[in-house]
């Protein structure tokens, strides 16, 4: 089996699947992004496009089984002082510098 069908066959050998299990996902984190948003005291609708940009990230670089990608409560429950004092931008720096701590690690 050559790498080219193996991927193929890893990327779409079960697309009924995968959407459905997709589209439960996304009815799943709908509620709980709003949840964790304003926990975190930010706009709801920040949560929304972060829990959409977690998701389309992690499915294009490709995800492992049982790997969970979405926020926390605890996330969100430590993100509050850093809002409060420094404002939503430190939040997007701080998101972005665990991302690169978290590939450095990786590597």
């Amino acid at each position: 089996m050559t790498s080219l069908s193996a991927y193929r066959e890893q990327w779409f050998g079960n697309i009924r699947g995968d959407l459905l299990s997709g589209l439960v996902v996304a009815l799943a984190l709908i509620p709980e992004a709003i949840a964790f948003s304003i926990i975190a005291g930010v706009d709801p609708k920040v949560g929304l496009y972060a829990s959409f940009s977690i998701a389309v990230i992690v499915a294009i670089t490709g995800g492992r089984p049982g790997m969970i990608s979405a926020a926390t409560a605890a996330t969100a429950v430590l993100m509050v002082t850093l809002v409060r004092e420094h404002g939503l931008q430190y939040l997007l720096a701080a998101t972005v510098l665990a991302g690169l701590i978290q590939i450095g690690a990786g590597l």
